[in-house]
C-alpha cells in the first residue's frame, strides 16, 4: 500500500505541473522535446524552420533539410526528475521524409517502505519511454502531411504498462508571405496493458489526446517571428476541482456536500487554450525566444505572491557545425525546469 501511495504522489506531483491537469496516462508525451520548444511554451506545431525536433510534435514539419540530421535534448526537471529525447532524420527520394526518435522521463530512485513507513533497504525506479517513427510527404509547394507511430512503455517499480499512440499532422508554409500554420491530432491510441488488474479485469485508461492548431508569422522588415498555438481544442473546459480555493457548501433536501470551486470566465478559459511566443532571429545561426502560457500561469500562481509562472525563455546559437540551445520554464519563484539541446547535420561533415 505504501508503495502504491508513493507512486500515486509521484504521478500527481511529477506530471501535473507541466501537463497542467491533463487527462489520461502517459502524460510525459506532452513534455517539451527540445530547449527551443520549451522556450516557445512547450509546444509549437506551426513553425517551419527545418528544426528536426519540431517533427516530434508535428511530423508534417519534417522537411528536405532535416535529412541526416541528429538532435539530442536533456532536461533537469523538478526535484531529481530528468527527461529528454533523441531524434534522427532520413529522407528517401520519391518516397518522403522519415524520422525516428525516442522520448523518455526518469523519475529517479525511491526507497521502498512498508505500510508502517518502515524502510526495507530496497530501492526502485520509475520510468516512461516512447519510440517515435515518423513519416511526412509534401502534397504540393504549400502543404505537407505526416504521421507518427509511438509505441509506449512505462514501468513504476513492479507496475508496468504499454500501449501505442498515433499523431497525425498537416503543415502549411508560404515562404513569400513568411507565414506558416500547423494542425495536429496528437496521442490517438490505447493501452494494451494497464498498470494493474482488479475483479473486473485489466484496468485501462485513456491516452492524453490533444488537438493543437498553430500559426506563425515572421515580419518582413524586422527580425521577429510570432507564434500562437491553441491546444486541447477537443476539450473546452480545462477547469478542475482545486483544494486550494475557497470552499462553498451545496445543500439539497437529502444531503449536504462541500466543494472547492472556482469560476472561470469565457475569456479566461479561451486564453487557457493559448500559448503566445515570440522569437528574435537576426540570423539563421542565432535566436532568442520567449513565451507565455496563460493556463500554466493561472494554475501555478499563488494568492498573495507575485509569480512568473507561465513564462518561458531560451536561446540558441550555431557553434561550428552544431546548433546548441538552452531553455527554461518557470513554475514558481525559484522553481524552474532547465533544458539543453544540441543538433547537427551529418552532411556537414562530409569532405
Amino acid at each position: 500500500m505504501a508503495k502504491k501511495i508513493i507512486l500515486l504522489l509521484l504521478l500527481v506531483s511529477g506530471l501535473q505541473a507541466f501537463s497542467q491537469a491533463g487527462y489520461g496516462v502517459y502524460q510525459f508525451l506532452d513534455l517539451p522535446v527540445s530547449s527551443r520548444l520549451a522556450a516557445l511554451g512547450g509546444t509549437n506545431v506551426s513553425l517551419r524552420d527545418n528544426d528536426l525536433n519540431f517533427a516530434l510534435v508535428n511530423p508534417a514539419l519534417l522537411t528536405a533539410e532535416t535529412d541526416k540530421t541528429v538532435g539530442l535534448s536533456v532536461a533537469n526537471y523538478l526535484s531529481d526528475i530528468q527527461f529528454g529525447s533523441a531524434v534522427y532524420g532520413h529522407n528517401v527520394k520519391d518516397v518522403g521524409y522519415f524520422g525516428v526518435g525516442i522520448q523518455y522521463i526518469d523519475y529517479g530512485k525511491f526507497q521502498e517502505a512498508t505500510d508502517l513507513n518502515e524502510l526495507t533497504g530496497q530501492t526502485f525506479t520509475a520510468k516512461d519511454f516512447a519510440l517515435h517513427i515518423m513519416y511526412a510527404r509534401p502534397l504540393n509547394k504549400y502543404f505537407t502531411v505526416g504521421a507518427t507511430l509511438k509505441p509506449v512503455y512505462s514501468v513504476y517499480e513492479r507496475y508496468t504498462s504499454y500501449g501505442v499512440a498515433l499523431d497525425g499532422g498537416v503543415s502549411y508554409n508560404d515562404p513569400k508571405s513568411l507565414f506558416s500554420a500547423g494542425l495536429v491530432f496528437k496521442n490517438l491510441g490505447t493501452q494494451f496493458k494497464g498498470y494493474y488488474s482488479d475483479e473486473d479485469g485489466q484496468h485501462y485508461e485513456p491516452l492524453p489526446f490533444n488537438l493543437q492548431l498553430g500559426i506563425t508569422q515572421k515580419l518582413a522588415h524586422a527580425p521577429l517571428r510570432f507564434s500562437m498555438t491553441l491546444h486541447n481544442l477537443q476539450h473546452w473546459d480545462l477547469s478542475y476541482e482545486s483544494t486550494n480555493q475557497p470552499v462553498s457548501t451545496i445543500s439539497t433536501s437529502e444531503t449536504t456536500t462541500t466543494e472547492a470551486t472556482k469560476s472561470i470566465s469565457f475569456v479566461d478559459m479561451a486564453f487557457r487554450h493559448t500559448i503566445f511566443a515570440v522569437e528574435f532571429v537576426p540570423t539563421k545561426s542565432f535566436y532568442l525566444a520567449a513565451s507565455y502560457d496563460h493556463r500554466r500561469h493561472s494554475e501555478m500562481k499563488m494568492t498573495g505572491f507575485k509569480s512568473m509562472a507561465g513564462f518561458s525563455f531560451g536561446g540558441g546559437v550555431k557553434l561550428y557545425k552544431f546548433q546548441v540551445g538552452f531553455g527554461t520554464t518557470i513554475f514558481q519563484t525559484g522553481v524552474s525546469s532547465y533544458q539543453f539541446s544540441i543538433s547537427t547535420a551529418l552532411n556537414d561533415f562530409r569532405l
